[in-house]
């Protein structure tokens, strides 16, 4: 017997048989064939396979965030904090009644990085405290205005006027200190950076402090140049400078990258509440806290440094909460992943990955500088951050720009970028060792690094200018870049001008 089939005819044909979603892939669907959505919310829904593989292909764009050398963001978590993350995104922290064991988390985080920073443990009337943030730049505003309004109580309590407040700090800080300092209405006293030093000079810091001054900021690992600041010389200058005139300035310490790194690599510094003025610290968990992001920390030595009147004491879902924070809702996700790096690795395990990335940086500094062409501007042996700031030793018809512009064909992300403000004739490059930058991998770039010099030196001065020209106008940033908002302009008395603030970070 011979079985036969019908060729079925098309008026036979439904229209859900014909669909295209039955007949090809996502590549033969009309949305493949048509501008992805960009300004206006489409009228009809796609198929979530299709709206997946449009944004996966766009996003293909993006550099790789392991050849991110730029970021001190953590880009590498194993697949056991991945899949707790994953199993947690749709936890609101907030929700403290629905969700206690992921506030327990949270304050097991604080203990720890609390004792981390040897905050004093000697009485039950003194405990430090501290919360959680969405990074170094929620915790910076956060202990910032803890600072100005201690310093106002106190001068009420005396009589005193309250205006003009001022807070001194380096003029290397990160852009998260402009804008707190702007938003509270701080006047900021800028340390400038010199050629001889890069990083804040203490004494000059405490030549500024007067009775208007809400706090002294010092950083460790600075951003520019991965320096820790020292904290111990300010803190002594600032005693002095307190006892003699009757004043209670605290120091604040912006560990945002440093407060993961220091008490592993270079335990014996003192930069923490060992120092008796230091009175809070943050830190980002996404830095080299190993986590991604957002997650910072604020920790404050005990509650004489929060004042009561900022917490706000809240009924929430049949909760009472204690909420100092700038916002409300907030994933428990990383959090969550924090507290398993904090157990998974413990003291022991943070301290092998930390000297491992000081022993890199300080391998690629020594290689660098022995190819003749750069000069290393930051501080090895565990002294600084893992990373390595260099810029080009002698004058050339190229710059750290183009290097970087060479290295980023190669896929490395090596941000070039000018030094501090009243420095920023100098020109510098810099690269971060994270968690999963190896010494193989590591070697790679220094053969690319010499790979680009060599094919910058080929180029004459015409060539490397149209180069810039041709990568300046047509960077994919630069789409929705309006040239008539939010410039900055020249007019210094011009009140409503937008901000000018470096941004390497």
């Amino acid at each position: 017997m011979v079985f036969l089939s019908n060729a079925i005819s098309h008026a036979r044909l439904s229209g859900d048989q014909a669909d295209e979603n039955h007949n090809t892939t996502i590549y033969g669907t009309r949305w493949a064939a048509e501008e992805i959505p960009r300004y206006d919310m489409p009228k009809e829904e796609m198929p979530s396979n299709v709206a997946y593989r449009l944004i996966k292909d766009e996003l293909a764009l993006d550099g790789n965030p392991a050849l991110n050398l730029a970021s001190f963001v953590t880009t590498f978590m194993e697949e056991e904090a991945e899949k707790l993350m994953a199993e947690n995104i749709s936890k609101n922290f907030i929700d403290y009644e629905e969700y206690p064991q992921s506030a327990e988390l949270c304050n097991r985080c604080v203990n720890m990085i609390a004792r981390l920073f040897n905050a004093p443990m000697h009485s039950a009337d003194e405990e430090a405290l501290g919360c959680s943030t969405v990074g170094s730049s929620e915790a910076i505003i956060l202990a910032t205005l803890a600072m100005k309004r201690r310093w106002q109580n106190a001068r009420k309590a005396k009589g005193l006027s309250t205006e003009k407040p001022n807070m001194v700090l380096g003029a290397n800080c990160q852009v998260a200190w402009h804008k707190a300092l702007l938003y509270l209405e701080i006047e900021p006293r800028e340390i400038e950076c010199t050629e001889e030093l890069l990083y804040m000079d203490p004494k000059k810091a405490v030549d500024q402090v007067d009775e208007n001054t809400i706090g002294v900021c010092a950083i460790l690992g600075s951003t520019y140049t991965g320096h820790y600041e020292d904290v111990k010389t300010l803190n002594e200058l600032l005693e002095e400078k307190c006892s003699a005139n009757g004043w209670d300035i605290g120091i604040h310490v912006d560990a945002a990258s440093g407060g993961f790194v220091a008490p592993f690599v270079v335990p014996e510094l003192e930069w923490d509440f060992r120092l008796k003025r230091v009175v809070s610290i943050n830190a980002s968990g996404h830095k080299y806290g190993l986590t991604y992001p957002g997650v910072g920390w604020a920790i404050w030595r005990s509650p004489e440094y929060l004042p009561k009147e900022l917490i706000f004491n809240i009924n929430y879902l049949g909760s009472d909460q204690a909420s100092f924070t700038l916002n409300f809702s907030k994933g428990a996700a990383h959090i969550i992943g924090q507290y398993y790096i904090l157990i998974r690795l413990g003291r022991a395990g943070f301290e092998k990955i930390m000297k491992n990335l000081t022993a890199t940086a300080d391998h690629l500094a020594q290689r660098l500088e022995a190819t003749g062409r750069f000069e290393i501007l930051s501080q090895g042996q565990g002294y600084g951050l893992p990373l390595v700031a260099f810029r080009l030793n002698a004058p050339h018809h190229y710059d750290e720009f183009d290097v970087a512009a060479r290295l980023r064909e190669r896929g490395w992300i090596v941000p070039a970028y000018t030094m501090a403000p009243r420095l920023e004739h100098q020109k510098m490059m810099r690269v971060v060792v994270r968690e999963d930058f190896s010494r193989s991998r590591c070697d790679i770039l220094i053969r690319d690094i010499l790979a680009a010099l060599k094919a910058l030196d080929t180029l004459d001065q015409k060539a490397v200018e149209d180069h810039r020209t041709v990568t300046s106008e047509h960077a994919h940033s630069s789409t929705h870049v309006n040239p008539t908002n939010y410039n900055h302009k020249k007019n210094e008395d011009d009140k409503a001008a937008s901000k000018s603030a470096p941004g390497v970070c």
